[in-house]
């Protein structure tokens, strides 16, 4: 997709899996950066959800750029239970946002129920074992 900068997967607060596909000089990203995105893109999620009554947050807007999420749900190994997981996208801002949030909705469909079939059941604790996931998805945006 044009002008998408990243996508990801967070779990639990944390970015299991993620792909870059150009770097912005206002998104320095080093690992600890790539935590603190997790950890906020969950609570966000998590504050809508409670403060709103289920409801989940689409997008987020900011001064350049556009956040998008898209919330699954996967069971863990260590779980008897599923748990919610957040597809995101980072992308330039955008004139008409809805548009672009529905067409990457649209496409974020598909990935999400590949990843559920591949990972449903898995010790999410082992994040290495999600990195071949990453081309899946760089293969899938491109």
């Amino acid at each position: 997709m044009v002008n998408l900068f990243e996508i990801g997967i967070v779990f639990r607060g944390f970015v299991i899996v993620n792909h870059k596909f150009t770097s912005k000089p206002e998104l320095n990203s080093k690992n600890t950066a790539d935590d603190l995105r997790g950890a906020f893109i969950d609570a966000i999620n998590s504050f809508a959800k409670t403060t709103f009554k289920n409801c989940s947050l689409e997008y987020l807007e900011m001064k350049n750029f556009l956040f998008i999420f898209k919330i699954g749900e996967i069971l863990a190994g260590d779980s008897n239970m599923n748990e919610p997981f957040i597809m995101y996208g980072l992308s330039k801002r955008k004139r008409n946002s809805d548009r672009f949030v529905k067409k990457f909705y649209e496409k974020l469909d598909l990935i999400m129920q590949y990843f559920k079939q591949r990972f449903s059941g898995e010790d999410f604790t082992e994040i290495q074992k999600f990195q071949a996931f990453k081309n899946d998805m760089k293969n899938y945006f491109s």
